[in-house]
């Protein structure tokens, strides 16, 4: 087992030490497909947490995706997200005009594995979630045989919100709902409003006070 194998179990152990970390399979269960979880997004966090509530052997094979800017601005956050995650790098602006952002999910899921994104692009403190961006649409369309997981993240915001670079110990959950499929004949919009919807109905009813 390498360094960086240690490092990630530590790191799934410190987020659900730090979070509770506890991963709902409504819709599904956590078995090794190969799948898109697609997830509302409020912190830096959030990727940790799917991450650590997957089992082992999902974990194995999923990789999430981080901002090539933010994640590689240190040697300590490009090793974590490189060697630790696996993550894929992809480019908040393009450096030319016929840069594809997608390709290196096109390429990962073209290899078999798994994914997390975030179809709002980027974070939000608010309650619901941003209007989805058109890239998971994409993705549905080149690979159907892919299952997409709406997945929901409650709480995160309040263990690291946007600004913020320590975690405050609160309990979490991840929610995986219903895999989604793009119907034939289905456009973009949509699309990607049903699949927005799909990740706000996973949200935890909150209890009557």
């Amino acid at each position: 087992m390498s360094f960086a194998d240690i490092t990630g179990l530590f790191l799934a152990w410190l987020a659900r030490l730090i979070t509770g970390a506890q991963g709902h399979w409504k819709g599904c269960p956590p078995t090794a497909e190969q799948r898109i979880y697609f997830a509302n997004h409020q912190s830096h966090f959030d990727w940790v947490l799917i991450w650590a509530a997957l089992p082992a052997e999902l974990r194995a094979r999923t990789r999430p995706i981080a901002a090539r800017d933010y994640w590689t601005a240190s040697r300590l956050r490009a090793w974590l997200t490189g060697a630790v995650f696996n993550a894929i790098y992809v480019s908040r602006t393009r450096s030319t005009p016929d840069e594809d952002p997608l390709e290196p999910l096109v390429e990962a899921l073209r290899q078999g594995d798994s994914l997390v994104i975030f179809p709002e692009g980027t974070r939000s403190n608010k309650g619901d979630p941003q209007p989805f961006k058109a890239g998971l649409y994409h993705l549905a369309e080149q690979f159907p045989q892919v299952q997409l997981i709406p997945t929901w993240i409650d709480n995160v915001q309040r263990v690291m919100p946007k600004g913020e670079v320590v975690p405050v110990p609160i309990l979490c959950t991840v929610t995986f709902g219903e895999p989604l499929q793009l119907q034939p004949g289905e456009d973009k919009r949509d699309f990607l409003e049903r699949a927005r919807a799909a990740v706000m109905a996973q949200r935890p009813v909150q209890e009557p006070a």
